[in-house]
């Protein structure tokens, strides 16, 4: 089975995170695509954010109905930073003889020389490039981060030839959660089914005296 693998912190999942994972299963020939929801997600100091039960509970109302679509427990369950590296190998465990492939966006791609053990990842799982049409430039990105110096020249040629690209509809959770915090609408942006969730659990709200206010 070709499982694809779908790390990110999905504070929240929103129709960019699905639309990327459905282009993928189709045009890299996925058999199912695995949603790995981040323990600690990286680079967020400041900001309101929903805890991990939280981000299980919209992703599973998110996925729900899709039979191509799961999701693994396996950073949650270890808690802490995790290593894509150290993913992979529990991953390669839990599914022996499916072969694993990475899904990656634009700024995984770039960051990916800097990732712990790029060799280790590449041993374990195919890169799987996506970008979003009229706003990346897939390959420059990967010349720029020094992915063809981890690749080689036939390796990065390969990925290219597969990248996968996507409508241009910019969607970011930073944007969604911001847009709840000052009380505008996500409608669209989310799942219908997610969305009622955050207005009933009452995530990502900052307290009104921090709502900015016009003079």
């Amino acid at each position: 089975m070709r499982l694809g693998i779908f790390g990110g912190s999905f504070d929240p999942v929103h129709v960019g995170h699905l639309l990327l994972a459905e282009a993928c299963r189709e045009e890299a020939r996925l058999d199912r695509v695995l949603f790995v929801p981040a323990a600690v997600a990286p680079h967020k100091t400041e900001g309101t954010f929903a805890t991990a039960p939280h981000r299980l509970a919209m992703l599973a109302l998110a996925l729900g109905g899709h039979d191509a679509f799961a999701v693994s427990t396996v950073e949650i369950d270890r808690g802490g930073t995790s290593y894509t590296v150290d993913t992979l190998a529990a991953l390669r465990q839990a599914f022996p003889g499916d072969s694993l492939h990475l899904l990656l966006g634009p700024d995984s791609l770039e960051q990916f020389p800097t990732w712990r053990d790029p060799a280790g990842i590449l041993a374990q799982a195919r890169l799987v490039a996506v970008g979003w049409a009229g706003l990346d430039d897939v390959a420059a990105i990967c010349r720029r981060g020094g992915l063809d110096r981890v690749l080689g020249a036939d390796g990065l040629a390969q990925v290219l030839a597969e990248r996968v690209t996507l409508p241009a509809i910019g969607l970011r959770s930073t944007d969604i959660r911001q847009r709840v915090a000052v009380g505008r609408g996500i409608r669209y942006r989310v799942p219908r089914a997610v969305e009622c969730y955050i207005q009933s659990h009452g995530l990502y709200r900052r307290p009104p005296d921090e709502i900015a206010r016009p003079c």
